[in-house]
C-alpha cells in the first residue's frame, strides 16, 4: 500500500471535519499526487449517485453508475480530481426514524443490516471498511480521511469503525479540529485526547482551532499551555468563513436568509424532520437578488409574493414528513400560496407528496393522503431506484401561466435516489384532471395552470443551462463553480495552517 493517510477528526460533529477534508484533498491534489477521500461510515441523508465497485456487485456493468455515497465523499472525490465511487464512503447510515437508519453498504441498501442492533453491525461491515480503504491506499499516493462525531465517544469505542480505529489501520497522522466559536475549544481538545488511550494519541499530530473570531494573538498562552500538558501543537487557527461555498454536510448550511443586493424572489424551502440532498440548493445563495429561506412554520411563509417559490425538499421519509408538515399547518400554507399562483415545486420526495395518495405495500415508508395538488399516485417499491438521469423540460403551456416556461426545451442532467414510483392518477385523469409531463420518462409533472410543479430528477439548480435559463437576467457574470469553491479552500488552509505542516503531515 503506497498511500499516506490524513485523518481529520473532531471534538464534536460540526467541528469542521468535512469542510477541512475536502480543502486538503485540494490541497495535495494541487501538488500533483493521485489523491482519494475516504469516510468509513456517515450518517447523513444528502446522497449521491456514483461508480459502483465491481467487487461489491459482480455482475454490475464496468463504471456503473448506480451506487450511493455520501455527498461529502462525491464533493471531496471532485475536489481531490478523482472519479466518486462507493469505496470512498463504504458505509452510510440514512436516517428515516429517530430510532431507525437505513443502513447503505458499498453503495446498496442491506435489509439484513439494517435491522441489526447498532453495536452488532460493526463486525459486520470492518471487513468492507477495510477492504475499501485498503484498495484506495493502493491506488493513491494520499487518502485523507475523515472521522465521525468525536473519537472519544467512550460509549462507542467497542464498536468503533470510524474513527480511531480506522486511524490504528491507516497509521494515520490526524488532525483534531475543533470549533472555538461555541466556546471550551482547549477543554474540547484536551479531553479529548486526554480520554483516549496512549496508543491512538500518538496518531494525533496537531490541533486545529476553526472558526476564530478577533485577534489570533488574544489566544495566547493557550496554545502553549495545552502543548505543554499534551506534547501536540496547534497548528492552525482557522478564521470564521461563512461564505466558503461548499454546501454543509448536516444542518441547514447557516439560518440566516441571506441575499446578494436587493431581494427579487424568496425561495422558501420547507426544512421538514427527514430533509434530504439539502445540499443540491447551495447554488442559489449564489443568485444576485434571491434569498434562500429555510421554513419550518406558516408564518415563515405569510409574507411570500406570488412570485416568490415555496420547495418541497427531498425526505428519507416521505409519509413521516407529511404528518410533521400537516402538524405544523404547513400543508394549508402550501395550498393557499399555490391557489393564488404561487411557485410551488416538489422534488422527489416533495413530488410524492404534492400527489394524491402514497401507497406502501411493502412497509418501506407509509401510507398517507397527498396534499392533493398533482393527480398522481406514488406507490413505494422494495427496489431502490438510484441513477443517473437526463431529460428535457417541455412544459407547452403559455409563458404567462407557468413559472417554469424558461425551462422549455432545456435538456438538463441529475440524478434519482428514490423507492417511490409515480404516475398519473388514472380515475381522476378520466375525471378530466390534467397532470402534464413535464420531463421524459416519468420525472416530471405539472398541473393544468403551471405553478405547481413536482420532479424527481435532483440537482436541477446544479444544473448550469437551468441556471441560466431561470436566473440568467439576474446574473451578472458566471455563477461560481465548484472548481473555484475547491481552489478557494485549497488557497485558505495553505495560507492559514503554519508553515511545513501539511506537507510534513506526509512524511
Amino acid at each position: 500500500m503506497s498511500a499516506k493517510c490524513v485523518m481529520v477528526l473532531g471534538t464534536t460533529s460540526g467541528a469542521g471535519k468535512s469542510w477541512l477534508t475536502t480543502a486538503l484533498c485540494r490541497y495535495y491534489a494541487r501538488q500533483g499526487l493521485k489523491v482519494a477521500p475516504f469516510k468509513a461510515q456517515n450518517m447523513s441523508n444528502n446522497a449521491r449517485v456514483v461508480a459502483a465497485w465491481p467487487s461489491a456487485d459482480p455482475d454490475a456493468a464496468p463504471g456503473a453508475l448506480d451506487a450511493e455515497i455520501g455527498s461529502a465523499q462525491y464533493f471531496q472525490a471532485l475536489a481531490a480530481r478523482a472519479e466518486p465511487d462507493v469505496r470512498m464512503n463504504p458505509l452510510l447510515l440514512k436516517p428515516e426514524r429517530d430510532t431507525h437508519s437505513q443502513v447503505v453498504l458499498l453503495g446498496r441498501v442491506s435489509t439484513a443490516l439494517s435491522e441489526l442492533p447498532w453495536r452488532e453491525r460493526s463486525s459486520h461491515v470492518w471487513p468492507a471498511i477495510t477492504q475499501s480503504l485498503d484498495a484506495l491506499r493502493a491506488e493513491n499516493d494520499v487518502v485523507v480521511i475523515e472521522g465521525a462525531g468525536s473519537p472519544a465517544e467512550i460509549n462507542l469505542a467497542s464498536s468503533d469503525i470510524v474513527n480511531m480505529r480506522v486511524a490504528l489501520h491507516a497509521q494515520a497522522a490526524c488532525l483534531l479540529v475543533t470549533d472555538i466559536d461555541r466556546g471550551g475549544a482547549f477543554a474540547h481538545l484536551y479531553g479529548t485526547w486526554a480520554l483516549l488511550p496512549q496508543g491512538e494519541r500518538v496518531r494525533i499530530k496537531g490541533f486545529v482551532l476553526n472558526k476564530f473570531r478577533g485577534d489570533a494573538a488574544l489566544l495566547a498562552p493557550g496554545p502553549q499551555m495545552l502543548q505543554d500538558l499534551t506534547g501536540i501543537p496547534t497548528v492552525a487557527t482557522l478564521p470564521m468563513w461563512w461564505q466558503h461555498g461548499l454546501p454543509e454536510e448536516d444542518g441547514l448550511f447557516d439560518e440566516r436568509s441571506l441575499a446578494q443586493g436587493a431581494v427579487r424572489t424568496t425561495v422558501a424551502v420547507v426544512a421538514y424532520p427527514r430533509i434530504s440532498n439539502l445540499d443540491e440548493f447551495q447554488p442559489l445563495k449564489n443568485i444576485p437578488g434571491l434569498r434562500l429561506q429555510w421554513v419550518r412554520s406558516p408564518s415563515e411563509l405569510a409574507g411570500l409574493a406570488a412570485t416568490d417559490w415555496i420547495i418541497l425538499p427531498g425526505s428519507k421519509n416521505t409519509s413521516g414528513d407529511l404528518a410533521w408538515l400537516r402538524s405544523q399547518g404547513l400543508d394549508q400554507a402550501v395550498a393557499t400560496h399555490a391557489a393564488r399562483g404561487g411557485a410551488v415545486l416538489g422534488i422527489c420526495g416533495g413530488l410524492q407528496m404534492l400527489g394524491e395518495a402514497l401507497i406502501d405495500p411493502h412497509g418501506i415508508d407509509g401510507n398517507a393522503p397527498g396534499l392533493g395538488l398533482l393527480p398522481l399516485v406514488t406507490v413505494f417499491e422494495t427496489e431502490k431506484t438510484v441513477r443517473r438521469a437526463a431529460s428535457r423540460f417541455q412544459t407547452a403551456l403559455p409563458a404567462s401561466s407557468s413559472p417554469w416556461q424558461a425551462l422549455d426545451g432545456v435538456a438538463v442532467t441529475g440524478y434519482e435516489i428514490h423507492h417511490g414510483q409515480t404516475q398519473a392518477h388514472t380515475a381522476m385523469l378520466a375525471q378530466g384532471h390534467q397532470a402534464h409531463a413535464v420531463l421524459d420518462a416519468g420525472l416530471g409533472w405539472q398541473n393544468a395552470q403551471g405553478n405547481v410543479m413536482g420532479i424527481y430528477l435532483h440537482g436541477l439548480f446544479e444544473d448550469a443551462a437551468a441556471l441560466q435559463a431561470l436566473f440568467g437576467h439576474q446574473l451578472a457574470g458566471p455563477v461560481p463553480t465548484l472548481e473555484s469553491v475547491f481552489e478557494g479552500l485549497a488557497d485558505f488552509v495553505g495560507a492559514h495552517f503554519s508553515p511545513g505542516v501539511l506537507d510534513g503531515l506526509l512524511a
